[in-house]
């Protein structure tokens, strides 16, 4: 059976045919859509030395993030206000933050232990006590940002190539899961490997869905916004701009109360800092 199966493709392809994993005759891939190259402009930076993870932001406040420990800061004066240290046994990577509904919504993992495990975890601004903490478990990948977004949660799973890291599991498989409110995955995405590249060997840090229905993120480092879209079709974004930034990767957020602010970090220097981001161009996507 095997010799029959040979000798049917050899037969093919010496009569011109092609193995059915070829791309037909005569195909043409699309042409990579165009990436917008833009600028953020810095407003202000506050002095905060919790900023070496991320930063939280609502119409009052800002929050400087690192592993355990949370300042709450006034977003006029840059005063400290309050802050909240936890046991690192227990909460050992705060990653990141979104202010929502008077709570901070975090993601926490065990990085840079493996296997990797995750959780998120809720405080009350006001008071800025812990209120909740939700168990994801092992899943593929750290968490990294968590948003919630037309009635489901939507997250970054970040994977390195060292540290961290698990056999098997490169920057490549970084991912964005879609969950509903049982956090059971019922989507996700790829991220594409023109914002992958850049990744490495780390990862993505930080994500957030802008008002135009766009989603930005960061990677570990890199003083750089990669927006991205959904694709309409397939399981990979679509990279439509990348967006020079005075931060240094990491976790960041929108300031929605002030239209296209954003908050990040500068982590060598413990700063918050303050910008606006211009509008992005969207590429029209290629006749089908």
């Amino acid at each position: 059976m095997r010799s029959l199966i040979l000798s049917l493709l050899f037969a093919t392809t010496a009569a011109g045919g092609q193995p059915a994993s070829a791309p037909p005759r005569g195909y043409v891939p699309p042409e990579p859509l165009p990436i917008a190259r833009l600028e953020a402009r810095e407003v202000r930076r506050f002095s905060a030395p919790e900023a070496r993870q991320g930063v939280a932001v609502d119409a009052r406040f800002f929050y400087a993030i690192v592993n355990s420990r949370i300042g709450k800061y006034d977003k006029q004066t840059g005063k400290k206000l309050a802050e909240w240290i936890g046991d690192r046994r227990r909460i050992t990577h705060l990653n990141s933050c979104v202010a929502a509904e008077a709570r901070l919504i975090c993601a926490n993992s065990n990085f840079p232990q493996v296997p990797m495990a995750s959780s998120v975890e809720i405080f009350d601004t006001a008071t800025m006590r812990h209120i909740q903490s939700v168990p994801l478990g092992m899943r593929l990948g750290s968490l990294t940002w968590v948003e919630r977004k037309d009635g489901v949660w939507w997250a970054g799973f970040a994977n390195y190539d060292e540290k961290g890291g698990e056999p098997g599991h490169d920057h490549r498989f970084t991912m964005v899961a879609k969950s509903d409110d049982g956090w059971r995955q019922i989507g996700g995405y790829r991220f594409p490997d023109t914002v992958l590249q850049v990744f490495a060997p780390l990862s993505n840090s930080g994500g957030s869905w802008g008002d135009d229905g766009l989603l930005y993120v960061t990677g570990h480092d890199a003083s750089e916004i990669y927006v991205l879209r959904e694709p309409g079709e397939g399981p990979v974004l679509e990279h439509v701009a990348t967006i020079a930034a005075p931060l240094e990767g990491q976790a960041w957020a929108w300031d929605r109360s002030a239209g296209r602010a954003l908050y990040g970090i500068t982590r060598r220097d413990g700063e918050v800092v303050m910008m606006t981001i211009p509008p992005v161009p969207l590429p029209a996507r290629p006749a089908e």
